[in-house]
């Protein structure tokens, strides 16, 4: 087992080093969030190379992986790419622009692999043993991904749709998913990784259980709805109101302002 964690670090270090050298060519470290998606896919891939063998339970997370990260690198590029580097970098590279570029290695790049590495346990032990059969346990991890990655992507198919509209400038998306929670891409987010999580807890790899804690706190409290409704209430008229109505994170239904 220890042998695949490795190889899974070292994978890790390896994207990372790579994106932090071209983030500092191109002067914007945004790119990490570009490859937060895909580093979970190589992940998986390198540690079904790694184990002696695998089973459906592993072909499983591999598949469920690949999809979500491929998804979610590819919908971040299209929506992120010739837009500038993000905010909440501008403001970090702003308090130290003459080190910044070493200083991200570790900061921005190096943090983000650490925690890729915790939350990617799952999918790592998950994949031991290989010969055991699915199970009740896996139905349920899978039908929680499903749930779960369905209503992310319909969520940020519904808000990049509403942000396309010219008319739509300034105001707030309130149907929908959008309707029920503040952001429902998030809480599908949750359901993926406690979704395979459930596909590990039946190879027995309990203690992973780390791995959508950390995801959860993420999304919850720290670069998720924390951040963002730290700013957006800021330049976005009525969303007071918003947030007075409908439920942050799990979805509901809503409540009178």
């Amino acid at each position: 087992m220890a042998d695949m964690m490795v190889a899974a670090a070292l994978a890790i270090a390896a994207l990372m080093v790579t994106v932090w050298v071209i983030s500092v060519i191109a002067k914007d470290a945004s790119i990490v969030d570009l490859v937060w998606g895909l580093g979970f896919v190589i992940v998986a891939w390198v540690v079904l190379i790694t184990t002696d063998g695998t089973g459906p339970r592993g072909w499983l997370l591999v598949g469920l992986t690949t999809v979500w990260g491929l998804r979610l690198s590819v919908h971040l590029a299209r929506r992120n790419l010739g837009h500038g580097e993000d905010f909440r970098y501008q403001n970090m590279r702003a308090k130290s622009p003459a080190t910044f570029w070493w200083k991200s290695l570790f900061t921005v790049f190096a943090l983000q692999g650490a925690l890729m590495w915790v939350v990617s346990l799952p999918v790592q032990v998950g994949q031991r043993p290989p010969g055991e059969p699915l199970g009740i346990l896996d139905l349920i991890g899978l039908a929680a991904w499903i749930g779960g990655f369905s209503y992310e992507t319909i969520g940020d198919l519904q808000l990049s749709r509403f942000k396309a509209d010219p008319a739509n400038r300034g105001r707030v998306l309130d149907t929908g998913l959008w309707r029920h929670t503040r952001h429902p891409n998030y809480f599908g987010d949750f359901m993926v990784w406690w979704g395979l999580y459930i596909i590990a807890l039946a190879a027995g790899a309990w203690w992973t259980l780390v791995g959508p804690i950390v995801m959860s706190i993420l999304l919850m409290r720290v670069s998720g709805v924390g951040l963002l409704e730290s700013t957006i209430g800021q330049h976005r008229p009525g969303y007071d109101e918003y947030v007075r109505s409908t439920n942050a994170f799990f979805p509901g239904p809503r409540k009178s302002p």
